[in-house]
């Protein structure tokens, strides 16, 4: 494997966009500090929403927190998609076996997966052809439980380990929030066609400039019982592959018959 000698158990990278000190990724790490040898690299303050925002205007810096034959942790002053590449080049020197990145708080399900910085990460490392996966449990709370998520956490990374990732794919898994019922199971979903409405609450400041907090609200616009959002709806872990070629193929005859 990748960057190893003797140690036989996989590299895995761990990130975020909650910060390093979120409960979610401190849950992962110690999930997958059973599975193989951990490195760690996120960043020094939450980066939600970042989507793939990379720092140019600006010089990153990493800080070392632990270094031990075991484990490594690092954070830095950048995004997550910064975070992987000074992982890759800057801190491994090579690639990983895989990449994981979470837990988030909240869930990435449906279009949320474009905006969320843990999904960039997930995405950032599949450019480059490494084994990546998303994990996100559907609660915003700080103070989220994660503890039904270490079962399935554990036994996705292994599978993907295990068998491998088509090229080009990775995964984006959404857990259900923990209720005193445990979650039916996994499924296999699509992203559900969805959108948030977005609205502005402007406000003058005591200078009398103006200033706006955006708002919103998630809209469903998609019935499908297929879909990552009806999954989490009906209590099951969600699990779709993702790929970040952007081209739509379906309409491709369609623009090449137009006349320039």
């Amino acid at each position: 494997m990748s960057n190893q000698t003797t140690d036989v158990r996989p590299l895995i990278l761990v990130t975020n966009d909650d910060g390093y000190f979120a409960p979610g990724i401190r849950k992962l790490i110690a999930i997958m500090r059973k599975i193989g040898k951990v490195i760690v690299v996120a960043g020094e303050q939450p980066m939600s929403g970042m989507g793939h925002a990379i720092t140019i205007k600006m010089p990153l810096r990493i800080k070392t927190v632990t270094k031990t034959d075991e484990y490594e942790e690092y954070i830095c002053n950048g995004t997550p998609v910064d975070c992987v590449k000074l992982g890759e080049q800057i801190i491994l020197n090579g690639k990983p076996d895989l990449l994981v990145s979470g837990i988030n708080h909240g869930s990435n399900a449906s279009i949320n997966v474009i905006y969320s910085g843990t999904m960039a990460a997930v995405i950032e490392a599949c450019i480059d052809q490494i084994p990546a996966i998303g994990f996100s449990l559907d609660d915003y709370s700080y103070d989220a439980n994660f503890d039904h998520t270490e079962q399935v956490i554990e036994a996705i990374t292994r599978k993907v380990l295990e068998e491998g990732l088509p090229e080009g794919v990775c995964l984006n898994v959404n857990i259900p929030a923990y209720t005193a019922e445990p979650f039916k199971g996994v499924r296999i979903c699509r992203q559900a066609r969805a959108r948030w409405v977005e609205g502005f609450d402007s406000r003058h400041d005591p200078r009398g400039s103006a200033y706006h907090w955006m708002t919103g609200r998630f809209e469903n616009l998609d019935n499908g019982e297929d879909t990552d959002h009806w999954a989490l709806e009906q209590n099951y872990v969600s699990v779709v592959p993702v790929h970040f070629d952007l081209t739509a193929y379906n309409a491709l005859e369609t623009i090449k018959a137009w006349e320039f």
